[in-house]
C-alpha cells in the first residue's frame, strides 16, 4: 500500500515539471551522458525510474542502440507518448512496472537513474538501482551517477526561528506567546526542506555517508551511523543542522589488470548551500531551543539514519550532540 501511494505521487505532472525545471539537475545529467557517449553509443541502457523518459531520450541521442525505460507510476504511459513524439520508439522501450517485476531479456551495458531523494536517501530508491545492477548490468558496465556523498554541518538561521516562533509574541497587538511551544513542535519536530546559503553554515561540513553505486549493498542502507566534531567559526546561535549531498558521474572501475587507464574528468551534481539551488534544496533539523555558541566552541556527537521498519522509504533520524558541557538528543 505504501509503495502504491509512492508511485501514485509520481503520476502527477507537477512532480515531473519541478524536476525538469531544475536546470542544475537536468543539464548535469545531460552533460554526464554526453561526456560518457563513447560508453553509451552502440550499447544497451537501462533507465531505472524513467519518469517522463528524459534521461532515456538523452541516452538515445548519445547513440544507445536500445534503452529500457522503466517506471512503476502511470507517468510511464506519458513517457511512451513522448518517446513516440520524438520518433524514438525503435530505440526506447518503455516498461510500465516496478524494476523488481519487469522482464528484460538481455544484460545491459549502462544503468542510468535519478534516484536521489531529500537528504540523499529519502524514498530509498537506491535499492532499486542496486537490484537492477545485480540482475542486469554486465561486468565493467557504467552506472550514472556512480558515487554520492552526504554531508552535514551546524547552521544558524535566526530568520527562520523568528518567522516560525517569535512571530507569536505579538500578533496584531495581541499577545499569543502561549502558542510558541506548539509552534516549535509544528515547525521543528520533523526535518524541514528549504534553501539556506553558505552564510548560514557555522563550520566546514563533515561526511556522513559515501556511496559507491558499483559496490554498495542494500543492507548497508538500512542503518547509517556517523560521528562528528565541529568547531564553530564564529559566535552565533546554533539553530540546527543541515544536510546536503553531491553525486559524481564517473566511469566504470578499472580492473587491476587493465593497462589502459583513462583519466576521468568528474562531473558533479551538488546540492550544497553555496552552489546553485536545486529542487532538493537542503534538509534542516532544527533545535527546539537555540544554543548560543562562542567562536571556536566544539560541537560533537553522532547521527543515526535508519530506514523505517514500517515503511522502508521513510527515514528515522536520531541526533545526539554535546556542547557547552551538556548532552542533547533530537
Amino acid at each position: 500500500d505504501y509503495d502504491m501511494a509512492y508511485f501514485r505521487a509520481y503520476s502527477h505532472i507537477g512532480v515531473h515539471e519541478e524536476m525538469l525545471k531544475d536546470h542544475v539537475r537536468t543539464s548535469t545529467y545531460r552533460n554526464a551522458i554526453m561526456h560518457h557517449q563513447d560508453l553509451i553509443s552502440g550499447k544497451v541502457v537501462l533507465d531505472v525510474g524513467c519518469g517522463t523518459g528524459v534521461l532515456s531520450i538523452f541516452c538515445a541521442f548519445a547513440g544507445a542502440t536500445r534503452v529500457y525505460a522503466v517506471d512503476a507510476s502511470d507517468i510511464a504511459i506519458q513517457a511512451m507518448e513522448i518517446v513516440r513524439e520524438n520518433e524514438l520508439s525503435d530505440k526506447v522501450v518503455v516498461l510500465h512496472g516496478r524494476i523488481e517485476d519487469v522482464i528484460i531479456e538481455e544484460k545491459v551495458d549502462v544503468i542510468v537513474s535519478e534516484w536521489m531523494g531529500y537528504m540523499l536517501l529519502y524514498e530509498s530508491m537506491l535499492g532499486s538501482v542496486i537490484f537492477a545492477r545485480d540482475k542486469w548490468l554486465k561486468p565493467g558496465g557504467l552506472i550514472l551517477p556512480s558515487h554520492a556523498s552526504l554531508y552535514m554541518a551546524p547552521i544558524t538561521n535566526s530568520q527562520r526561528y523568528h518567522d516560525s516562533v517569535y512571530f507569536w509574541r505579538d500578533v496584531y497587538g495581541i499577545k499569543m506567546s502561549s502558542m510558541m511551544p506548539l509552534a516549535k513542535q509544528c515547525a521543528f519536530m520533523e526535518p524541514s526542506v528549504e534553501t539556506i546559503s553558505g552564510e548560514n553554515v557555522l563550520t566546514w561540513p563533515t561526511v556522513v555517508s559515501q556511496v559507491d553505486c558499483y559496490t554498495i549493498q542494500a543492507q548497508e542502507l538500512e542503518t547509517i551511523i556517523a560521528t562528528f566534531k565541529f568547531t564553530s567559526m564564529l559566535q552565533a546561535p546554533l539553530h540546527g543542522f543541515a544536510f546536503w549531498f553531491d553525486v559524481e558521474f564517473n566511469g566504470p572501475r578499472q580492473s587491476p589488470s587493465s593497462k589502459k587507464k583513462k583519466p576521468d574528468v568528474s562531473i558533479v551534481l551538488s546540492t550544497a548551500p553555496e552552489d546553485a539551488p536545486t529542487h532538493w534544496q537542503q534538509t534542516l533539523l532544527y533545535l527546539f531551543e537555540p544554543i548560543e555558541l562562542k567562536k571556536d566552541q566544539n560541537i560533537e556527537g553522532s547521527v543515526t539514519i535508519s530506514q523505517s521498519q514500517q515503511h522502508a522509504r521513510f527515514l528515522n533520524i536520531c541526533l545526539k550532540y554535546f556542547t557547552g558541557d551538556q548532552w542533547y538528543v533530537k
